[in-house]
């Protein structure tokens, strides 16, 4: 039986080479297919793992409380945009910042506030982007580093401004503006400190910090026609270990102040990248099915060539059915060359896959992910394409006669 199966591998194997141009052209739509899911899933889970990274990198002791129940989002969910609830009343306030600030294990609370608009120089220079109003603490919760000057400080003016690197670059030419001013929707502003440069546009506050501006949260609520809409609640416990007894007391706490109503959500770990993570699958899953219709068009390839050459080597069937060759050995026989180019234009794929996924991720600011589930879906894909368009032809080859076979070409 062993050598039966050798046998069969290295017939398929010298008649894939005696066709080298055709065996190569009917893999291309295997290679294409899977490489192109290949990249599809390394990037997607590259782009999953950016925010869990993050609150690891800050040693694992951030939480975040944010507006609205936490629910599972669907698809349908994510297809509908804009959302609901990015018209909806923040359901945090001042009193709920202030009620976390003095529960036991927090060592930093942060509100934000986005708001967006334009930041206008002197100059004329005019850039439309976020405006995050917080408190000193954001540099602490957002891992925020100075690159010139000074962070947001309560003994200083409220309208004064911590700029992104690049956002400076945008506004002023340079990243040197400190003591320049901006006007923020009719209010001037003192530039104090510029950002060391992140290049880490998709994190957990839902902020790209590089091209941002930070204000006071005082400014803020003055620049929003003196309502604070608090989006999200930075907390920092002083131990990972008392993180959960802090959200534990958080919870609690935000809750006796919404008279019992659950109209928010405390996140912590994985947790905080779960909707960046869903809306990536979601993008991977669409994106995945296009994708294989690519193969599709392979697994088709696949069959009209094994169809030729069946019809090729009828006299070659007739003869080894003469020598005592079952139906079961022809198809084995048939069904071997078909895997042989599926998992050959499989193989290809995959590196080619990661090869170009490589390539993109350098204009990102993330890298592949390597995982043997990916390995395991371009094999598993290959096979299955392989034995799902290799069967029929198989099957055909094995019900020829002998004897008609033989005598086809007499």
């Amino acid at each position: 039986m062993r050598f039966l199966f050798i046998n069969h591998i290295q017939n398929a194997k010298q008649s894939l080479r005696s066709n080298r141009m055709r065996s190569n052209l009917t893999m291309l739509g295997i290679t294409i297919g899977v490489a192109s899911i290949t990249t599809i899933l390394a990037l997607s889970g590259g782009a999953s793992k950016i925010v869990s990274n993050q609150v690891d990198a800050l040693g694992g002791n951030i939480a975040v409380i944010r507006p609205g129940a936490q629910t599972e989002t669907t698809l349908q969910d994510l297809s509908q945009f804009p959302a609901p609830q990015h018209f909806a009343a923040s359901t945090l306030t001042i009193n709920d910042v202030n009620t976390v600030k003095v529960i036991d294990h927090v060592s930093a609370v942060a509100p934000m506030m986005v708001l967006s608009g334009a930041v206008k120089a002197d100059s004329g220079s005019s850039v439309n982007t976020a405006i995050v109003a917080s408190t000193p603490a954001l540099e602490e919760t957002g891992n925020l580093k100075v690159q010139d000057g000074q962070f947001l400080d309560d003994k200083l003016s409220p309208y004064t401004a911590v700029i992104g690197p690049q956002l400076s670059v945008d506004v002023f030419g340079t990243e040197n503006s400190i003591g320049k001013t901006v006007t923020i929707k009719g209010q001037l502003f003192t530039i104090i400190g510029v950002l060391k440069r992140q290049n880490n546009p998709i994190n957990y506050n839902g902020v790209d910090f590089d091209e941002s501006v930070i204000i006071s949260q005082a400014a803020g609520q003055a620049l929003n026609q003196g309502s604070l809409q608090i989006q999200q609640i930075d907390v920092q416990s002083d131990t990972v270990g008392n993180l959960n007894q802090a959200i534990v007391d958080i919870n609690k706490a935000i809750l006796k102040n919404h008279t019992g109503e659950a109209d928010f959500s405390v996140l912590s770990g994985d947790q905080i990248a779960q909707p960046t993570n869903r809306l990536f699958a979601a993008i991977a899953g669409t994106t995945t099915a296009i994708a294989a219709i690519s193969l599709l068009v392979g697994g088709i390839g696949i069959m009209n060539i094994m169809l030729v050459s069946v019809a090729e080597r009828t006299r070659e069937i007739g003869i080894r059915k003469a020598l005592g060759a079952s139906n079961q050995d022809i198809v084995a026989q048939f069904l071997i060359e078909s895997l042989a180019l599926s998992i050959g234009g499989g193989i290809g794929g995959y590196v080619i896959g990661y090869l170009v996924a490589f390539g993109i991720s350098s204009f990102l600011p993330f890298f592949p992910v390597f995982t043997w589930e990916i390995g395991l879906v371009a094999i598993g894909v290959s096979l299955f394409i392989g034995t799902l368009f290799g069967i029929y032809p198989a099957i055909r080859a094995s019900r020829k006669d002998p004897i008609d076979a033989l005598r086809q070409y007499d």
